[in-house]
């Protein structure tokens, strides 16, 4: 089994001066989910290298045994520091591909060609894809054979706009995530803020938010062994 996962590699959250990028908890548990099934893991971005860290997710309250286990494994810090350029992947090679959020993907893959392309190339192929947290985003232009958007009509969850609010980042973020799909006709539904809350319809696989990671990824092993 062979699993692409692809992070951002933008840094900058909006005009505020602040850094963002890719949230440690949403890459270290799905990281773990598929290297402990024994699954082949490629780490990719749209400049490849090292992807910059959303310095938040590192800070002592975001935790967890994954990001610690994350942090301290010398094979996967060695992977994420030269991550392969997104236009050098192709579908063919993998079994299925995560998104992992943060802010940044909101800035870059939601309007990245190659990662839009990449992800209508799995649905085509019918290999399973999953998104968490502000990674749902990442669909805003993303289309079906048909042209339709990906997900008119499917169930879909992402970051809320009220856990949006509440890191008070509705005023900075190019759009929100929750308002973006359902204007593209996605059936969006929710957990309670900061609760893991996943959604599956037919090959997509969606997250509410970082505590959502750990199942969003267990949800896609589940699909890919019973594919």
């Amino acid at each position: 089994m062979k699993v692409l996962i692809v992070l951002t590699s933008h840094d900058q959250l909006g005009n505020t001066g602040r850094k963002t990028g890719f949230w440690l908890e949403e890459l270290a548990a799905p990281y773990y989910a598929f290297k402990d099934a024994g699954a082949q893991i490629v780490l990719a971005s749209p400049k490849g290298g090292q992807p910059p860290l959303d310095p938040k997710s590192d800070e002592p309250d975001s935790q967890t045994e994954a990001t610690r286990r994350f942090k301290a494994d010398a094979e996967a810090q060695a992977q994420l520091a030269a991550t392969v350029r997104l236009d050098s992947v192709a579908q063919a090679d993998f079994d299925t591909v995560f998104y992992p959020g943060g802010h940044g993907p909101l800035w870059d893959l939601a309007e990245d060609r190659h990662s839009i392309a990449l992800i209508e190339s799995f649905i085509a192929a019918s290999k399973p894809v999953a998104l968490v947290c502000h990674a749902p985003g990442v669909l805003r232009h993303v289309r079906n054979a048909d042209g339709r958007p990906l997900v008119e009509g499917k169930e879909v969850t992402g970051f809320t706009n009220s856990e949006e609010a509440a890191v008070q980042l509705t005023d900075i973020v190019p759009f929100l995530v929750e308002d973006e799909l359902k204007a593209k006709g996605g059936k969006f539904t929710r957990g309670d803020d900061w609760a893991s809350y996943v959604v599956r319809d037919g090959l997509l696989i969606t997250g509410q938010n970082p505590g959502s990671s750990a199942e969003a990824a267990t949800a896609l092993m589940a699909q890919l062994r019973a594919a």
